[in-house]
């Protein structure tokens, strides 16, 4: 059973969604090394993004319980008894006060630009996930990630278009993903997001053509044609995205289609990391 602190410990752990937290916050930081930001800007994007996520994770269960205790998911860690929702209050509010303090300290214009990220996150959770512009907090928060990346790097620079819809992308694919195992459970408590309305086949399609499209988008948006290396990254890309589709299909309870999701945005941040002299443009 473990001390009371120790399943505390344990249910902040599963309450803040480890694994998307931690990704996003190491492709965050490893973009703004790319980008020849300073050690110190670099943690300091690490700090910001990695709060962030924490303060999205948190508030998600907490804003969760009373559905997540209806539908007896004994996955969650409230309704495992491990946490309060009360708690999980408090620490997503702890992390989004250093989140604030952490983003501002980037500068006004990246902080902020990360601040409205967090803040459509926050909005997802409490009132668009349950709408038909579920996704839209998705495409708006990862692309402006990527903003905030380029606007706190050295120089007068914005990041390139094509940088920004590839993001954009990866997060809408990543949402739809997500949301794939738990469509019956999410329909049961009045969730009705944009993969509830189209159903769970067409939302299994979706999904990968919405990966698929990001690590293209990634592959020919430098300038000059696209490196061995590019190529190389994009048929990658492209296995995993079609792997999750194929999952998504075939095992509809699985979460190894957020996973693998996670994957091509990682494929495509390395490509990215390849071409950042074209994300990053003189404004």
């Amino acid at each position: 059973m473990g001390s009371q602190p120790a399943r505390v410990a344990r249910g902040l752990v599963r309450a803040s969604h480890a694994a998307p937290a931690v990704v996003v916050t190491g492709l965050a930081t490893a973009l703004a090394a790319a980008l020849g930001s300073p050690a110190g800007t670099v943690a300091l994007v690490a700090l910001a993004v990695g709060t962030g996520q924490l303060s999205v994770g948190w508030s998600n269960d907490w804003i969760d319980a009373a559905r997540d205790v209806a539908v007896g998911r004994r996955d969650k860690p409230v309704v495992a008894g491990l946490v309060t929702a009360g708690t999980l209050r408090g620490c997503a509010f702890g992390a989004l006060t250093v989140c604030v303090a952490a983003s501002l300290a980037l500068g006004v214009a990246a902080g902020a630009t990360h601040l409205v990220a967090v803040a459509g996150a926050w909005a997802y959770n409490a009132r668009l996930k349950a709408t038909v512009w579920s996704w839209l907090p998705y495409a708006a928060s990862f692309g402006l990630l990527a903003v905030c990346v380029v606007l706190a790097a050295p120089g007068p620079r914005v990041p390139a278009p094509w940088a920004v819809a590839a993001a954009a992308l990866l997060g809408v694919g990543a949402h739809v993903a997500n949301t794939l195992p738990d469509l019956e459970d999410d329909a049961a408590t009045g969730v009705r997001g944009l993969p509830h309305v189209l159903g769970r086949r067409a939302s299994g399609v979706l999904a990968p053509a919405l990966l698929l499209a990001a690590a293209a988008v990634v592959v020919t948006g430098p300038a000059g044609p696209p490196t061995v290396v590019a190529w190389a990254g994009g048929a990658l890309a492209a296995v995993l995205a079609l792997a999750a589709g194929g999952t998504a299909l075939t095992r509809p309870r699985s979460r190894a289609p957020f996973g693998l999701g996670m994957a091509v945005a990682v494929v495509c941040v390395v490509l990215l990391a390849q071409a950042t002299a074209d994300i990053a443009v003189a404004p």
